[in-house]
């Protein structure tokens, strides 16, 4: 199988980290990058993505104050003392 050459931007102390490790092990830096690559691939574990907490204050089913507001009104009322030089 054909190698292809790649440029991968790793933290500094990881790569210190797996350079020193393939050294005490005997082997390549790239074999130990393959190693871990693969070892992902195969765990086929995924990640859950981040939620925000809900940190909402108030009573989540009373109106919401803002709805009667466009995007331009809400823009405006934001802006407002910014406009003014």
């Amino acid at each position: 199988m054909a190698a292809m050459k790649t440029t991968l931007e790793i933290q500094d102390t990881l790569l210190l980290r797996a350079k020193e490790s393939a050294r005490k092990q005997g082997r390549s830096l790239r074999s130990i990058v393959e190693e871990g690559i693969r070892q992902v691939l195969a765990s086929g574990v995924r990640r859950n993505r981040y939620e925000l907490p809900d940190c909402s204050e108030g009573d989540s089913t009373a109106p919401d104050p803002l709805e009667k507001y466009s995007w331009q009104d809400l823009r405006d009322i934001i802006y407002e003392d910014r406009d003014s030089g």
